[in-house]
């Protein structure tokens, strides 16, 4: 039996009149509740009313990731559709303009439009978060060090977010670049340990600079609420099986360095390696799945099918103990074929060379989101 690295999954979805194709900037009363009926704590809200997260209870394999995904975004697509209503999993809309966009009535998502004002309104954006447990005896900080550089990976690999406001952004994630208006985002720095990282938390709550220690929204974090290290980078999927590989990937990677602190002293990396992951952040945020990324060991360049081949032989034994070769294989096949930013930018580019005015081009894109969350 593979060991039992426990983690969970939180999907969020844009919500869309399924006849204009448009965000719903308010939806009906009647629809959110129908929604907490049925998914009850597995639903939340999120900072726009247009918006909406699921989560999964704690989950122990991949297989079971599969059963809670594939039925919660069942139930929801099934309750949506009966309001004239879509689901679409991407880090942006096509055809969404941030003006105009309602805030979620939420206390303290209030008191975030209160204090980011423009920053929060534009905030239309949508990620799959990924937490994994780990063990009381290891420093989550040290451990957060030792991932960091595998970031630049699940972002190029869940790239979807390549339109803002009707129009091509030239990104594969835009939704990295927005995000960046925020404050304590992107890569964080290499903390000695979580010693270090308690008190710079400590020194921003006494000095009333953040309420809580949820207000740091890093690419990657220690939560707040859960004994867990949580994957922030990755752009929501329309694909479940996308989800499900990056989640896979992250686990694994967590699995194989609480193995090397075990077994002894670990470097931490320094402030050079730091910018290097940043560098390559922009590079996939840029790029996808075409990103090149650096090599710190000879300065090389590496393609996406390389850092794959990087990232199999450093987790080796971990892809082994956690028979997780398959999300091996579906990564390499994100990295041949293209994320959902390849595959949106050519039906835009399709429908352009057909004739099909601007609007109507980003209509059939996002027609492909909602049948590719659907399906």
């Amino acid at each position: 039996m593979p060991p039992s690295i426990r983690f969970g999954i939180e999907e969020e979805f844009f919500l869309i009149d399924l006849d204009s194709r448009d965000i719903v900037r308010r939806p009906p009363a009647a629809f959110v509740r129908d929604c907490r009926r049925a998914l009850g704590e597995r639903l939340s809200s999120e900072l726009l009313q247009c918006q909406l997260e699921t989560t999964t209870p704690v989950l122990s394999s991949s297989a079971e990731a599969r059963r809670h995904l594939t039925t919660s975004r069942g139930e929801l697509i099934a309750i949506a559709e009966r309001y004239g209503i879509g689901l679409v999993a991407s880090g942006t809309h096509p055809l969404a303009q941030w003006r105009g966009q309602l805030g979620s009535k939420a206390t303290r998502y209030r008191r975030l439009f209160d204090d980011f004002q423009i920053i929060a309104q534009r905030n239309l954006l949508c990620g799959l978060h990924i937490h994994v447990e780990v063990p009381p005896t290891i420093d989550r900080i040290l451990l957060m060090n030792q991932v960091m550089r595998w970031l630049p990976l699940m972002l190029a690999l869940s790239a979807s977010s390549p339109f803002w406001a009707r129009r091509d952004t030239g990104m594969m994630s835009y939704r990295q670049s927005a995000y960046d208006e925020w404050p304590r985002t992107g890569i964080p720095r290499l903390f000695r340990d979580e010693g270090e990282y308690r008190r710079y938390v400590g020194v921003l709550i006494a000095a009333r600079a953040i309420p809580d220690e949820s207000h740091i929204w890093w690419a990657i974090r220690p939560s707040s609420r859960y004994p867990t290290l949580e994957l922030r980078i990755a752009d929501a999927c329309p694909m479940l099986d996308d989800s499900l590989c990056i989640a896979e990937l992250y686990r694994t990677v967590i699995h194989r360095q609480i193995g090397a602190i075990r077994s002894g002293p670990t470097q931490s990396g320094d402030g050079i390696e730091r910018l290097l992951i940043e560098e390559d952040r922009w590079q996939a945020k840029r790029f996808g799945v075409a990103a090149q990324f650096i090599n710190p060991a000879d300065t090389a360049r590496l393609d996406l099918s390389a850092t794959l081949d990087r990232f199999a032989e450093t987790c080796g034994s971990a892809i082994e103990e956690l028979d997780s070769a398959w999300a091996i294989a579906h990564a390499r096949r994100i990295a041949r074929g293209g994320s959902s930013a390849d595959r949106q930018r050519a039906l835009h580019t399709a429908a352009k060379t057909r004739g099909l005015p601007e609007r109507q081009a980003l209509r059939e894109v996002v027609d492909a989101l909602v049948a590719e969350t659907r399906h």
